[in-house]
């Protein structure tokens, strides 16, 4: 055999003096053949040089080395830093990601377990059709968003503690009349930080009010508007994402009320410009890059058959990501 030459698995073997269906074995499950000749095989790996094929392999396995990520708005921009940070975690066990809009179309959805383009799922979209989801077959963890409906695991923050965390905060700062702008009606993050702000509401003897929202800018700007038209005005704000919140703050001052002077607005995420904004938005942070590699650590896992995410005596996982108020400067005391 030159240098040059090719080694196979078959040169393998014969130097071993055992089958190829044997050093395959001892390559790709070590212990289904005993030490003795699972050493004769590593010595003629090493003997002879041998690669093994990983791309070959792959494809006889029907791996593709890759996640898919999948989110009911890509433009979305909380969205941002969970992308880079699965990316970043995938590519370190060597795996490539694929983005995808979750709202693709069923017949689409449908396909995604059986086309072979993807060895795991993250899903950020809890609005699909359960019996979709739970027909793909594959290793799948739901972040952020989820539906009990979906037979996978999922990560995230405990968004109804959050939303507690929002309210305390403004009725430590004398609020005692609290408006929330809602997210969109059917949403479950939404659906369970209005719940939030309404037990703690409740837990604190505040007046609260709920208006429609649908975590937009625009829909934050439409409840400034409403708000300003009220005999007596909440004065503390808890928006149910960022984007809705900067838009409230951003047409409050356009109609000439002071933030936090008149008003004291909190939103939810803690987006990349929540900081940048004038006034700086008190918010709730989520630790997203943190998310994004909790969840791929979670699906690698899951593809090995070792989930690392313990259930609990319902079978449901436990949240683990803890989230937490960032003040800044869009609150403040209570007009008198």
């Amino acid at each position: 055999m030159t240098a040059r030459a090719r080694v196979k698995i078959k040169d393998v073997a014969t130097l071993a003096g055992v089958s190829t269906a044997t050093v395959s074995r001892a390559l790709s499950a070590p212990d289904s053949v005993g030490p003795a000749t699972r050493k004769k095989v590593m010595e003629a790996v090493k003997a002879t040089g041998y690669r093994i094929n990983s791309a070959a392999r792959d494809l006889r396995q029907r791996r593709a080395r890759s996640l898919l990520i999948l989110a009911p708005n890509l433009s979305n921009t909380f969205f941002s830093r969970i992308f880079a940070a699965v990316q970043e975690e995938a590519s370190s066990v060597g795996l490539t990601v694929q983005i995808s809009d979750s709202r693709i179309g069923r017949d689409r959805l449908l396909s995604l377990g059986y086309d072979g383009r993807a060895d795991g799922i993250v899903l950020l979209d809890g609005g699909l059709d359960p019996e979709v989801v739970n027909g793909w077959r594959l290793p799948l963890i739901q972040l952020s968003e989820w539906n009990d409906a979906y037979d996978a695991p999922r990560l995230g923050i405990d968004n109804h503690a959050a939303a507690g965390l929002a309210v305390d905060h403004l009725v430590g700062l004398g609020h005692r009349s609290l408006l929330h702008v809602n997210g969109p009606e059917e949403n479950v993050l939404a659906i369970t930080r209005r719940q939030g702000f309404l037990d703690a509401a409740s837990r604190n003897g505040a007046e609260a009010t709920v208006f429609p929202g649908d975590f937009t800018l625009e829909s934050g700007a439409e409840a400034a508007r409403r708000w300003a038209g009220l005999d007596n005005r909440p004065t503390g704000v808890f928006c149910a994402s960022d984007e809705c919140a900067l838009g409230f703050v951003s047409e409050c001052i356009r109609l000439g009320c002071d933030v936090p002077g008149d008003v004291s607005v909190v939103g939810f995420d803690d987006i990349d410009f929540a900081d940048r904004f004038v006034p700086s938005l008190t918010t709730i942070h989520q630790p997203r890059l943190e998310m994004g590699r909790a969840a791929v650590k979670q699906v690698v896992a899951m593809m090995q058959g070792t989930p690392k995410v313990e259930a609990d005596a319902t079978g449901t996982p436990p949240e683990r990501i803890e989230a937490a108020l960032v003040k800044r400067a869009s609150t403040g005391p209570a007009p008198a």
